[in-house]
């Protein structure tokens, strides 16, 4: 049978996201799955994925599952061969490098990584539990060879009391510091503490952890937390942990500029870290310059800490690219997405990712720039209040067929644009209140036809009690609109844009963010970018106020807060206005 541009279009895209012929063939409703092979060898696909695409894969797969508030024992199962896999990759990966280099030299000789890890499998392995007596800084070697130029100079820096590290998405920056501690733990003993903004995100430096210990140290490790036999204690915290104050060790704190109250966070860390013989590592992409860790890493905070040290100046952007000893005795590193590339890392194409982006996205995801928060229609210290471990909402139970029960839930959608994504979140609107909108699911597709889109949406409805949908039908929008108000004509809300309508969503949505009474998953970084991305501007005549966001037809913007806003717009303006009740007590 022929089958639309549009359908293959969206095989091509699951195609290169490493789905399989099979996946993709029962996604999209396709006679067989040789067809997609059929298209894969006629077009071309196969010489699109890159050598790193798998590296890419098995990182949004990780992100995917971290996503979850509740993982089930096969998800966090997976979640560890997922990492697994990393780590050979890593490993792999070097061992290739360092073949082939040897080869050139010398021709081709027995590998001497090969020869020492036989020798090290003929040694007696002493038993028990996450026994690491065997264990000499010699095991490690493997490991090291695994980093990259920008990890070694982190590596070369590990006695420095404080490190304050700004980085670009996906440079290994976990994976390094899962390592790094770990041989710190064996080889000294020493406690160490890892601090995310959620219990999931904790859990991944765990997950690293065991891989890297099985892969290249041929050890398991077990537990949580983990308990060497030599005494040292690697715990996973999230920053709401109550018993958190009372563990003392080296400290990592993962994405700081994600999580909210840095002051307070600050506190902890430093209560763990009291003792000159602790260090405290700070990791993170940059977010907006209005958080509250954002003077700590321009060294503001400590300025003010003493009038004499109001005009001191701190090392440029540049210079702390080598990474730079400050007066605050700080070392600061920043790591760009071209920092790593010259650093060894080539698993990504920056221009591809340029293209992909806008500017501004770019800029602030892959280069550390900040965002300035000053121009936003939104404040960042009011969007951190909305950030929450999703994990405490105990009614979400993401794995079951009906994952909120019966209560309803209200849909968003935003459509794609030429080159951006069409977003669906669902969001459960209060019944009480001091109950709070919850933004339950988020989904993307970018290049995916109509009938596609609209097989997805209808998946959602079949696991939720849906009342509501609001569909931008502007431009390209109309074509979901049309096939989704069909199946569901009583849900299904049509919202035509213009400016007076535009206006509407935006103010309902700061009234409630200024109120307060949104949350959504601290992992979803791109909700709050998303909001930061409103800004204020006067329409084309220039006699109006309204609002726009940075998007155009080649880069998509701010798609989760308007699928949000398409959500929430479906509460009454004036939703405080109930009868007052008639009730009164006997006199």
């Amino acid at each position: 049978m022929a089958y639309s541009p549009e359908v293959k279009q969206a095989a091509r895209a699951l195609y290169l996201k490493a789905w399989t012929p099979k996946e993709i063939a029962k996604e999209l409703g396709l006679a067989n799955e040789r067809i997609v092979y059929f298209w894969a060898d006629k077009h071309g696909w196969r010489d699109m994925l890159r050598e790193h695409t798998v590296d890419e894969a098995i990182s949004t797969r990780i992100q995917a599952l971290l996503e979850i508030p509740e993982p089930t024992k096969p998800q966090l199962d997976l979640l560890d061969r997922l990492i697994g896999h990393h780590v050979k990759l890593k490993k792999q990966r070097k061992q290739d490098e360092k073949q082939s280099s040897n080869d050139q030299q010398a021709g081709s000789k027995p590998n001497k990584s090969n020869r020492s890890k036989s020798s090290n499998s003929d040694k007696k392995k002493k038993k028990g539990k996450n026994n690491i007596e065997h264990i000499a800084t010699d095991d490690f070697n493997g490991w090291n060879a695994s980093l990259f130029k920008y990890q070694i100079k982190m590596r070369n820096n590990i006695g420095q009391r404080i490190r304050n590290i700004l980085k670009s998405r996906q440079i290994g920056a976990t994976y390094y510091f899962s390592g790094e501690a770990l041989e710190d733990a064996i080889l000294t003993g020493d406690n160490q503490i890892f601090l995310s903004a959620s219990r999931n995100q904790a859990e991944v430096f765990r997950s690293y952890i065991i891989a890297i210990a099985k892969e290249f140290l041929d050890i398991e490790l077990t537990g949580n937390p983990i308990i060497l036999s030599n005494g040292a204690e690697l715990r996973f915290l999230s920053t709401n942990s109550k018993t958190a104050q009372s563990y003392h060790g080296h400290v990592y704190v993962d994405e700081y500029f994600w999580i909210p109250k840095f002051e307070e966070l600050n506190k902890l860390a430093s209560a763990m870290a009291t003792h000159k013989n602790w260090r405290k590592t700070y990791f993170s992409t940059p977010s907006s310059k209005t958080h509250q860790a954002y003077p700590f890493w321009t060294g503001d905070s400590w300025r003010r800490g003493k009038d004499s040290r109001a005009n001191i100046d701190f090392p440029t952007f540049k210079e702390m690219q080598g990474g730079v000893v400050c007066p605050d005795r700080q070392w600061r590193y920043i790591v760009t997405i071209e920092d790593a590339l010259t650093g060894g890392c080539e698993l990504f194409d920056i221009d591809e990712l340029r293209d992909e982006y806008s500017h501004a996205d770019f800029q602030n995801l892959f280069m550390c720039v900040f965002v300035d928060g000053a121009t936003s229609v939104f404040q960042f210290s009011h969007l951190e209040r909305c950030m929450v471990d999703m994990a405490h909402w105990q009614d979400v139970k993401p794995n079951d067929k009906r994952p909120f029960g019966h209560r309803e839930v209200w849909l968003g959608y935003d459509p794609s644009r030429t080159r951006d994504n069409a977003c669906l979140v669902v969001v459960s609107p209060p019944i009480v209140a001091p109950e709070k909108f919850r933004v339950l699911e988020k989904h993307y597709w970018k290049g995916l036809n109509f009938q596609y889109q609209v097989a997805q949406i209808v998946k959602v409805f079949e696991r939720y009690n849906v009342t509501y949908l609001g569909v931008d039908t502007t431009g390209i929008g109309a074509g979901v609109w049309d096939l989704i108000s069909k199946k569901y004509p009583r849900e299904a809300h049509a919202i035509h844009y213009s400016n007076e309508s535009k206006n509407r969503l935006v103010m309902k949505m700061i009234d409630i963010i200024e109120g307060n009474r949104l949350q959504y998953d601290a992992e979803h970084k791109d909700i709050s970018m998303a909001f930061m991305a409103i800004k204020r501007a006067s329409t084309h005549s220039g006699n109006a106020m309204t609002f726009k966001a940075e998007r155009s037809e080649l880069t998509g913007h701010a798609d989760a807060f308007w699928a949000i806003s398409h959500a929430l717009i479906n509460e009454p303006l004036d939703y405080n206005d109930k009868p007052k009740s008639t009730w009164k007590t006997a006199a």
